[in-house]
């Protein structure tokens, strides 16, 4: 096993699908329509390698938490459904081996919140991937019960700290001081 070379893989892989000429939904219909009939999402296909690649990493798995966190975040943020339904179940696989290898998942916790925290301000995000990230891991816990409460609580925080992140980048633009004094109160 080469960790190097398997790090490599993936930081290249999320770099592809990351990149800003292949966010389809920055263009025009027009041109979105012509990149999907032409190419399709290449994000998807990637994304979806990226997923397969990940679970065969078997006992390795643990080599890349938490550095593999931010990365496999990015991903997930990009606003396709798809990708996000088939790559955020890999948050639950990061708790899981984590949680197998310490009785606990605090690492890849820690750095989930702080890469949200920079990913939100950077303008990824939405409602959406908050109900898919909650619903997702979820339904991931329910098979494994001994994690489930442990999962139940990362959920809620992960929740509450959304909310906030997204509420507090919606009035940034406000003209309100209080508006958005309040909503970073909130957050703090």
């Amino acid at each position: 096993f080469n960790l190097q070379l398997w790090n490599n893989y993936f930081h290249l892989a999320v770099a592809f699908i990351t990149q800003d000429s292949l966010q389809l939904e920055n263009f025009s219909h027009a041109k979105y329509n012509k990149i999907q009939n032409k190419y399709g999402d290449m994000r998807c296909l990637i994304g979806f390698a990226i997923r397969d690649m990940w679970y065969k990493l078997g006992q390795n798995k643990i080599c890349f938490i938490p550095g593999m966190v931010g990365p496999i975040l990015e991903m997930t943020l990009i606003p396709e459904v798809e990708l996000r339904k088939a790559t955020i179940p890999i948050f639950f696989d990061m708790m899981l081996c984590e949680y197998q290898r310490t009785g606990e998942f605090k690492k890849f916790e820690n750095e989930i919140i702080l890469k949200l925290d920079h990913e939100v301000e950077g303008g990824r995000g939405d409602e959406h991937y908050m109900q898919l990230f909650e619903s997702i891991l979820t339904e991931c816990a329910k098979q494994h019960p001994g994690i489930s409460s442990l999962v139940g609580s990362f959920v809620s925080l992960v929740r509450g700290l959304l909310e906030r992140l997204l509420d507090y980048r919606a009035v940034m633009s406000d003209e309100s001081k209080d508006n958005r004094m309040s909503c970073t109160v909130n957050l703090l």
